[in-house]
C-alpha cells in the first residue's frame, strides 16, 4: 500500500468487536485474565494496550520496521534506548543536535560512565577517526535541529556497522513521509511524536522503531521495566494525527519553502538555513536522501541576538513558543530555549549563534505568514 493508505489502515482497523473505524481508547489500567496464566493478549497497560498497539503497528509500518514502542515523550524514548549501553561504552553524536538530546548524552549519561564524542557528522573522515573501540552507538538526526543539516546516513551507518556500533536516527524533523532511515541501513529510528506525527500540539509522545529482532526484544523489555510507555488516550491522539500526516507535512513543506525564499532576500536577514534552498550546504544530499525538505526554517538576524529578540517580540500570527510540527506557526530562540542547556562555547562551535531564530512553519495561508514576517522584520 502507498504511504497515505498505510497511515489509515495499518494495525487492526476497524477493530474486531464492533467494527469501529476509529480505534477505541482502551482507558483501562488492567485486563481480566481468561484463566491462570492465560490472557486475551493484554494484562496491564504499562506492558501493552490495544490503543497503543494500533499506534505502534502503524508507526512500524510507516517506517518499514517490524516492531515499535510508543513512549510517554521523545525523551522517554531516547532514555530507554540508552539502556542498550553499559558503563565504559561511548556514543558518537553530531555537534548540531537537539538540546534535550545533548543534555541526556553530555550530562545524564556521563555519571553512569557512558561518554559521548560530539563530531561533525558531515565530515566522514572525522567520523571515521572519532569511532573508538568502545563506540557502541552512533546518534544521527535525519534533519538536524536547529541548523537543518542532512548527514550522509547510509555512509555513516556503514561506518557504525563496520565497528560494531548501533546506528540510531532521530527522524522527527523529516517524519516518515520524507525519510525512512531503516531503508537507509539504520538499526533504530526514534521520534518525538509530539511533533509532526501528532501534528496538533495537544500531546507529548515518543516512539522507537526497528526491524532487528534482538534489538526489538531488548527495547520492549526495557520499556516495560522502566514504565516509559505511552498512555492510551495520548496514543489515540497521536494515531489520529497520523491519519493526516502526509497531507500536513507536504503543506508544511510548501509554506516553509516559500518562507525560506522570502527570508533569503530580506535585508534584515544575514543567513537562512533550509535544505530546500540551493544555498544550504546539505541541499544536494537532501535531494539525494530525502523525499522532501521539511517544515522548519532557521535564520540569523543581521543585528544578532538583539535583532532576534526584536523580531520575536513583534510577530503576531506566529507565536513565540517551544516545540514544532503543529498546525500553528511557532518561532523560538534556540540559544535561550531549546538549546539553552548547551554551554555557549559548545553552541557557537556547532554554529548555533545568538542571533539564530527557528521557525516551525504551520498551515496558515502563506500570504498571511509572509505579511507577519515582513512586519516583524521591520524591527
Amino acid at each position: 500500500m502507498e504511504f497515505e493508505t498505510t497511515a489509515l489502515h495499518a494495525g487492526e482497523r476497524p477493530e474486531k468487536l464492533y467494527g469501529a473505524i476509529s480505534v477505541p481508547i482502551y482507558q483501562t489500567s488492567t485486563f481480566e485474565f481468561e484463566d491462570i496464566g492465560k490472557t486475551r493478549g493484554f494484562d496491564y497497560t504499562r506492558s501493552g494496550n490495544p490503543t497503543r498497539k494500533a499506534l505502534e503497528d502503524t508507526l512500524a509500518a510507516l517506517e518499514g520496521g517490524s516492531f515499535a514502542v510508543a513512549f510517554a515523550s521523545g525523551m522517554a524514548a531516547e532514555s530507554t534506548l540508552m539502556h542498550l549501553l553499559a558503563p565504559g561504552d561511548r556514543i558518537l553524536a553530531q555537534k548540531d543536535l537537539y538540546g534535550g538530546s545533548y543534555r541526556l548524552l553530555a550530562a545524564v549519561l556521563k555519571p553512569w560512565g557512558i561518554e559521548t564524542d560530539f563530531v561533525d557528522l558531515y565530515n566522514l573522515g572525522e567520523v571515521e577517526r572519532a569511532v573508538s573501540p568502545n563506540t557502541r552507538m552512533v546518534w544521527i538526526e535525519s534533519i538536524s535541529n536547529p541548523l537543518l543539516g542532512v548527514p550522509d546516513i547510509p555512509r555513516i551507518v556503514r561506518i557504525a556497522k563496520d565497528r560494531g556500533a548501533i546506528s540510531v536516527v532521530d527522524n522527527t524533523f523529516a517524519s516518515p513521509v520524507f525519510c525512512n532511515p531503516l531503508e537507509l541501513g539504520a538499526d533504530v529510528v526514534v521520534h518525538s511524536t509530539t511533533k509532526y506525527l501528532n501534528g496538533h500540539s495537544d500531546v507529548v509522545g515518543g516512539a522507537v522503531v526497528t526491524k532487528d529482532p534482538h534489538l526489538a526484544e531488548r527495547i520492549g523489555y526495557f520499556a516495560n521495566a522502566l514504565g516509559t510507555t505511552q498512555a492510551p488516550f495520548d496514543s489515540w491522539l497521536v494515531l489520529r494525527g497520523v491519519d493526516t500526516l502526509a497531507l500536513r507535512v507536504r503543506a508544511h513543506e510548501s509554506n516553509a519553502l516559500e518562507t525560506a525564499r522570502f527570508l533569503q532576500t530580506h535585508p534584515s536577514v544575514e543567513r537562512v538555513y533550509y535544505p530546500g534552498l540551493e544555498s544550504h550546504p546539505s541541499h544536494a544530499q537532501a535531494k539525494r536522501l530525502l523525499k522532501g525538505f521539511g517544515g522548519v526554517v532557521s535564520f540569523v538576524a543581521k543585528c544578532g541576538q538583539e535583532g532576534a529578540f526584536r523580531f520575536l517580540r513583534r510577530v503576531r500570527l506566529i507565536k513565540l513558543a517551544g516545540s514544532l510540527g503543529g498546525t500553528h506557526s511557532l518561532a523560538q530562540h534556540p540559544a535561550t530555549m531549546s538549546h539553552a542547556t548547551i554551554p555557549q562555547d559548545v553552541r557557537r562551535a556547532a554554529g548555533i549563534e545568538e542571533g539564530l531564530v527557528r521557525l516551525s512553519v504551520g498551515l496558515e495561508h502563506s500570504k498571511d505568514l509572509l505579511a507577519d514576517l515582513q512586519e516583524a522584520l521591520k524591527a
